[in-house]
Order: structure tokens, then C-alpha cells, then sequence
């Protein structure tokens, strides 16, 4: 192999590869990058067996080949380098870099022994606009919860709908749900819905992928795996692919435990309910336990915590109720993360029950709702 890269392109595109890599002492060839040279494009791939990324890049081949070379020395080697164009050449399993006045030779690794990564030809497909993927994605990939004994609460929960996709995730203690709506029905292979539940690390890795980018993504189907590819913008040819093992197991059936009905519905200022709910949470003792108490009469809702060491805080917002009073202990945390993934200027705050689940969603998007469970009186 012998090739020819601006030092940024590269130092960019190893950045990405180098997170999925962490120190395996049981199988060390994991802690590499496969580094492959063909038809115009340099291919980097790293993989942990659960997730693999492959990101390609524009370069002059001189000559085609592959070499695997520890990821993270050599993405901290290379930004270390001038920023100029970069010669790579390997011979056997050792890789020699020149840029400008650096010369240096890496030792590196037998590439047949680096893992196959699965291909997905002839595969179903859907294509989605990259940035309904990446906000939703935003909105509840914080929530799932690793879990041993329920391993399919660490995921992240995908149904693709014809005209739609929900993505959910929980932790037994909230939830939230997104719908994608879709201006047009998803272009498929096979017209079937589909569902899946995706390691929480790769929606995590996905979304640092689709950051800021736009454009189509398509997602390619199979049993146990399932591929999210992104297109370049100078030519027709993937620019990263990550491919993922999916979570066995059904996922629950949450709709269940979202209410339909509630006692109490109030419309508040979202910013005042956040600083409120900050400021009691530092008297909230060792259960971050804070009390909601509803007026209907005062129109208001006041926000309150108390803790033997440092004491008590009590304030108040005005705001719009319909229904009864009632009063609900919460989490401050699980409040606090519904609120920061709504971006609306008002909220809405539905209680169906003193101990009983509770919604919270942006006023003017039904898209988006995220559902908390108070704390159980003793």
C-alpha cells in the first residue's frame, strides 16, 4: 500500500475510528485500525465486535493494499504531525509515514487476522432524512439504563411505522418516546414494519457520526445486526458505515403504562419550572426528593424540599391548571432530564395520580413525550 492524505482528513476520520477502540487484553487486535487502499478511497475501520465503523476517504492511491496499525497511537501520532500532506507506505505488517521533515516507521499487525466486519448485500433497506434520526436520538438515548437482568432496557427501541419511526428508550423509572414523522412514506425493499432495539453505546456513536451532517441515511436490516450508512457529498459512494448487533429479547410494552387520563393538567413556563426544581433539588437530601404541590384555586404550583442538615425551600409559579389539587413526589433528576430534552417555552404537566405515572411534553408538539414515575410514599 501507498498512498497520498491531507493531514486533517485523516486526523478527523481517526478521531471518529479511535472511540469505538478500548484496551481488549483477551483479543488485542481489537485495539487496531485496518487501514485498506482501494479505487481512490483510504478505508478505516475499528470494530469491538459489538459495533463496527468504517469511514472511508478521498486520497491518491500509488499502489493498493492493507495494513492494521494500533488506533489510538497512531491518531494521537498523527496529530501531532504538521498540518501537510501525508505519504504512507507499507511493507509487510510495518506501515512508514513521511510529512514534510517526519519520517517514521510503526509496526504493525498481520491484517487477516483483523475480523470480518458482516456485509449487508441484497439486504432490506429504509431511507431517512439524517437529522430527524439524529434529534431524535437526542431526545432519549440518555434514559435507557444498563441492565443485567433486563438487558433490553439498555437499548434503545426503534418501530418503523409506514409513515412514521418511534424511538423510545427507559430505565423503569421515565420514559420517553419520539415520533419521526416523515413527509413522505419510508422507501423500502419489502413494505413490512420493522422493529429493533439498538445498543445504547452505538445510538450513542451514530449521533456523534450525524452531528451537523445532512442528507439520507439508510438503514439496512438483518436478524441480530443492523447497518446505518451515510453518503458523501462529492460523490456517490458511503462516506462511514456503522454496523451494530442488536439487542435480543422484546422490548416492553410500554404503552401500557403511558396514562390516558389525569387528574390534573397544568401548563407551565418551562425555564421557571427548571430553575424552581434546580433550586429545591439543593435540599433535597441523599433521595433527591422534591414535592409538587397543584393549587387550582391559587392557579399555581409550588415547588418545594426539605432535609434534616441544610433545611427547607419553598417557591412558587403561576401558571394554568385544569383539575384537582393534588400533590406528587418526584426524582428532581428525572424531572430535570424531561425538561432539558423539551425545547418549548411552555410545558405541559399531566397527573394522573398522587402515585401514579406523570407526562410531561412541549406545548404545540405531540411528537415528543417523556413520562416519570413519582416517589411512593412510605
Amino acid at each position: 500500500m501507498k498512498i497520498e492524505v491531507l493531514k486533517e482528513n485523516l486526523k478527523t476520520n481517526l478521531g471518529i475510528i479511535e472511540r469505538i477502540v478500548g484496551k481488549n487484553i483477551s483479543l488485542p487486535i481489537l485495539n487496531n485500525v485496518l487501514i485498506t487502499a482501494d479505487d481512490n478511497f483510504l478505508s478505516l475501520v475499528s470494530t469491538d465486535l459489538e459495533i463496527a465503523v468504517e469511514l472511508w476517504i478521498l486520497v491518491k492511491i500509488i499502489k493498493k493494499g492493507k495494513v492494521v496499525i494500533p488506533a489510538k497511537f497512531f491518531s494521537s501520532f498523527i496529530a501531532s504531525l504538521p498540518n501537510e500532506k501525508i505519504t504512507m507506505e507499507s511493507k509487510e505488517q510495518t506501515l512508514y509515514v513521511e510529512c514534510k521533515s517526519v519520517k517514521t516507521k510503526i509496526q504493525g499487525f498481520n491484517p487477516e487476522e483483523f475480523p470480518i466486519i458482516p456485509k449487508f448485500k441484497d439486504a432490506d433497506f429504509l431511507e431517512v432524512d439524517s437529522k430527524k434520526i439524529y434529534q431524535g436520538l437526542l431526545q432519549i438515548v440518555d434514559i435507557a439504563s444498563q441492565s443485567q437482568t433486563r438487558p433490553e432496557i439498555s437499548g434503545i427501541y426503534f418501530s418503523f411505522l409506514k409513515n412514521q419511526i418511534k424511538v423510545v428508550a427507559t430505565d423503569s423509572f421515565r420514559l420517553g418516546e419520539k415520533n419521526i414523522h416523515l413527509d413522505e412514506p419510508m422507501k423500502s425493499t419489502e413494505e413490512k414494519e420493522r422493529s429493533f432495539i439498538l445498543p445504547q453505546k452505538s445510538a450513542r456513536e451514530i449521533m456523534n457520526i450525524l452531528d451537523g451532517k445532512e442528507g439520507i441515511v439508510k438503514i439496512y436490516f438483518s436478524n441480530n445486526q443492523v447497518l446505518f450508512e451515510f453518503f458523501m457529498e462529492e460523490v456517490k459512494h458511503p462516506a462511514v458505515q456503522v454496523t451494530s448487533r442488536l439487542i435480543e429479547g422484546e422490548y416492553p410494552n410500554y404503552q401500557d403504562i403511558i396514562p390516558t387520563k389525569f387528574k390534573t393538567h397544568v401548563v407551565v413556563k418551562r425555564d421557571e419550572f427548571l430553575n424552581q426544581i434546580k433550586t429545591a433539588s439543593l435540599f433535597s437530601g441523599k433521595v433527591n426528593e422534591i414535592k409538587i404541590s397543584i393549587h387550582p384555586e391559587k392557579q399555581e404550583l409550588e415547588v418545594s424540599a426539605a432535609s434534616h442538615d441544610l433545611g427547607e425551600n419553598t417557591s412558587s409559579i403561576p401558571v394554568k391548571i385544569e383539575g384537582e389539587a393534588i400533590e406528587v413526589s418526584f426524582n428532581y433528576k428525572f424531572l430535570m432530564d424531561g425538561l432539558l430534552n423539551i425545547k418549548s417555552s411552555e410545558v405541559i404537566f399531566d397527573i394522573s395520580k398522587e402515585e401514579g405515572p406523570c407526562i410531561l411534553r412541549p406545548v404545540g408538539d405531540s411528537s415528543y413525550i417523556y413520562v416519570a414515575m413519582p416517589i411512593k410514599a412510605m
